[in-house]
């Protein structure tokens, strides 16, 4: 069954042609059915115009089923992650869109402990979805709803615990006015860190910035670090599950190299095994070095997560700030992963001289527009010609779309976005020049493909 719902980080779409209160009852309806009609479910939601729509739509169609909803109101996602597990819930659902405009919402559920559903258990909730075989149980068994805000003093006491930072680093946090907003900086100070906020007035509109932290929307934060004399600028997304970092000078952090980094840390400090996914760099390689073992998914945290349970391993994460800590949940947490280079820049210095004893090679990463119709045909045509415009392919994976890679190192990954309507080039060359002639080969070669 050809997914039409699910991409690779849940459910998303635009507000209300694709996700709309009816979907969200019947989501709600299917997840329920899913679980048998029994057990409690936590819901959460980032600041999105149409989070109450959706979550009074989820919850609705849950106590229809018979399970019961926890209702977090507006959290983080790793604290919906970390409640599903500690308040021992049936599963856990997230109503976000991540870091997609503030037109779009969507749909994550997350497993008892913590982790995302994986592809195939979505599966499952899409045939129960589609075939519209709910449960409805009599008068007298629909579920009950209940509020719980004590859960917030756990998770803040449960991160603080994981971070010993020397008090007085300057952090300047940019939350782009989403859902780590309000304790993203709570819980900098609270680590002992001095902290300015910026864009830090919850508001489902994201006028500051838009929710991607990426170089174009940081402009601001990457201007005031150094204005205003911070030792670290931390950017999350609209529901605060990833983390970007700007240095000392006002310098966005190359994404692979900050992975390294904390992969290196990460090796040095809880153990030797390493996940990663196939479109994250070789400064991962080049910081793990023969410290440990790297192993690559599959895009997205279900994927990495998945694969880190199967090899035990202690840190797992992508290249976008997406990273998981397994000592605190297997849910991603963007604000975790922000107390955890600022622990290392307070105890091991500037974090652009760290990120420069990280090798690394010219990279690229390039959104082609294409719509979800002509995806798959694309895709099946650059599978099978795309490797006769290069003659030096020494090894092809089809993990996760079509990565190539190449006599000298090189490598080219191009898969169709599972989140938004775009076709993703991501290359890394050995040498500026090489990597200019991988990214136009492969642009041209799709954008010739694409009507």
């Amino acid at each position: 069954m050809k997914k039409k719902l699910f991409g690779t980080s849940g459910i998303r779409g635009h507000f209300p042609e694709d996700v709309n209160g009816i979907l969200a009852i019947n989501i709600g309806k299917a997840i329920g059915t899913y679980l048998g009609g029994k057990g409690d479910v936590v819901v959460g939601y980032d600041p999105r115009t149409s989070n109450k729509v959706l979550d009074n739509g989820i919850s609705s169609g849950l106590i229809e089923t018979g399970c019961n909803v926890i209702k977090l109101g507006m959290v983080p996602t790793g604290l919906t992650g970390f409640a599903t597990e500690m308040l021992n819930c049936s599963c856990g659902i997230m109503i976000t869109a991540s870091h997609n405009p503030s037109t779009d919402n969507g749909v994550k559920i997350w497993n008892k402990n913590g982790m995302a559903f994986t592809s195939s258990q979505e599966d499952e909730i899409e045939e129960i979805y589609n075939s519209n075989s709910f449960i409805t149980p009599s008068w007298n068994n629909v579920g009950k709803i209940y509020h719980n805000n004590e859960i917030i003093k756990d998770y803040i006491d449960k991160l603080l615990s994981l971070v010993k930072i020397k008090k007085g680093l300057k952090v300047l946090i940019d939350s782009a006015s989403g859902a780590g907003s309000e304790l993203s900086p709570i819980i900098f100070r609270m680590a002992g860190c001095e902290v300015i906020t910026l864009n830090s007035q919850v508001d489902g509109f994201f006028p500051g910035r838009k929710a991607e932290p990426n170089k174009n929307n940081l402009g601001d934060l990457m201007q005031l670090v150094p204005i205003l004399n911070a030792d670290l600028g931390i950017a999350h997304d609209g529901d605060a599950d990833r983390m970007i970092t700007v240095d000392e000078n006002g310098e966005i952090s190359d994404f692979d190299k900050l992975l390294g980094l904390i992969s290196k840390e990460m090796v040095i400090k809880t153990g030797d095994t390493i996940v990663t996914t196939v479109d994250a760099g070789l400064a991962i390689d080049e910081a793990v070095g023969s410290r440990g073992k790297i192993f690559r998914s599959e895009v997205g945290d279900v994927h990495v997560a998945e694969l880190m349970e199967k090899e035990n391993a202690s840190f797992g994460g992508e290249p976008s700030g997406t990273w998981i800590h397994p000592e605190f949940s297997m849910c991603p947490d963007g604000i975790l992963s922000g107390l955890k280079i600022a622990e290392i820049v307070s105890k091991k210095g500037k974090l652009s001289q760290l990120l420069n004893e990280i090798p690394s090679y010219p990279n690229e990463r390039v959104k082609l527009p294409c719509s979800k119709e002509e995806k798959v045909l694309i895709m099946d045509e650059v599978k099978k010609s795309i490797k006769n415009e290069f003659n030096d392919i020494i090894e092809v994976s089809t993990i996760d779309g079509l990565r190539l890679t190449f006599k000298d190192g090189s490598w080219v990954l191009i898969r169709p976005s599972g989140t938004e309507d775009y076709f993703r080039i991501t290359l890394e060359g050995k040498t500026q020049e090489r990597a200019d002639f991988i990214q136009k080969t492969s642009e041209n070669f799709i954008n010739n493909l694409i009507h």
